[in-house]
């Protein structure tokens, strides 16, 4: 039986290839221009898309559709990046990031829990305020491309923002592999009878290297898209989360593993700034 990490790797790599000859042709002939009110159209036929996949209940056609989905959105990322005007590129290089995360966050937990992967393993519909941050993200960069264009043009500051993603993603990959079938996407209740406390690799710097990689990636998402106003909000939005995240978590790891844990406390710090978790 085929498994759902081939199925979605499969899809991916399809759609990739179909959506990239696809820009290829309509860079050749100029079937379609993609202009500012273009691109508001096809990220807006996206939302649609993104909210009626979300709501698939059935593994077997959410998955595929999930994956053939951010395969278009990754090929074409990389399109806008080099047809478009100077002044929307940017959201091309931010479109191929997003869709890449997504699907590398399926694929990781196919790696390491292949019995409990499912189609929110794409982390799509990760939280309503998740939406609403990227939603509101799109709306200032289409606004700004509208009324100062070249605000979006300052390209060694987004690819700034790039090696942020790419970093901040590598992290959060890395933590993911590393913990193995210890990791979850979801703060767990109770002790499963195999989990047991990581502290060696990534883990021996960072208490939550995977919330540190998502921390930094999401900030440089809007660097990469050059947002003034999302920039800070982002920050401190997530700073927010992973701080009441941290300090929910820790409670149920200090009941899990007791002194074990509190001594890990002792010698690694959490890895996000002014963060200190729950402490006894």
């Amino acid at each position: 039986m085929t498994s759902h990490k081939q199925i979605a790797i499969t899809h991916f790599v399809v759609s990739f290839i179909l959506f990239s000859i696809t820009c290829a042709l309509n860079y050749v002939y100029t079937i379609l221009s993609f202009d500012l009110t273009t691109l508001i159209c096809l990220q807006s036929l996206v939302i649609i898309i993104t909210f009626i996949g979300a709501h698939i209940g059935e593994d077997k056609i959410s998955i595929p559709c999930r994956a053939s989905m951010l395969g278009g959105l990754f090929a074409l990322g990389i399109y806008i990046n080099f047809a478009t005007s100077p002044h929307l590129r940017v959201f091309g290089i931010y479109l191929s990031v997003m869709a890449f995360f997504h699907f590398s966050e399926f694929i990781a937990i196919a790696m390491i829990q292949p019995n409990q992967v499912t189609a929110n393993s794409f982390v799509l519909n990760h939280s309503p305020q998740y939406n609403i941050a990227a939603v509101t993200s799109w709306v200032e960069f289409f606004l700004e491309a509208y009324f100062f264009p070249d605000l979006k043009e300052h390209f060694y500051v987004s690819y700034l923002g790039l090696v942020m993603c790419i970093a901040g993603e590598f992290l959060r990959k890395l933590a993911m592999l590393t913990a193995g079938r210890n990791f979850n996407h979801l703060v767990q209740s109770e002790k499963a009878s195999d989990h047991v406390l990581v502290t060696d690799g990534v883990y021996s710097f960072f208490r939550h290297p995977s919330y540190v990689g998502w921390f930094y990636w999401a900030i440089g998402t809007q660097i990469i898209l050059l947002n003034p106003l999302c920039i800070p909000a982002y920050a401190a939005v997530s700073w927010i989360f992973f701080n009441s995240r941290i300090y929910i978590e820790e409670i149920t790891l200090l009941n899990f593993f007791g002194q074990s844990y509190v001594n890990y406390q002792k010698v690694v710090r959490t890895g996000l700034p002014f963060i200190k978790g729950y402490e006894i």
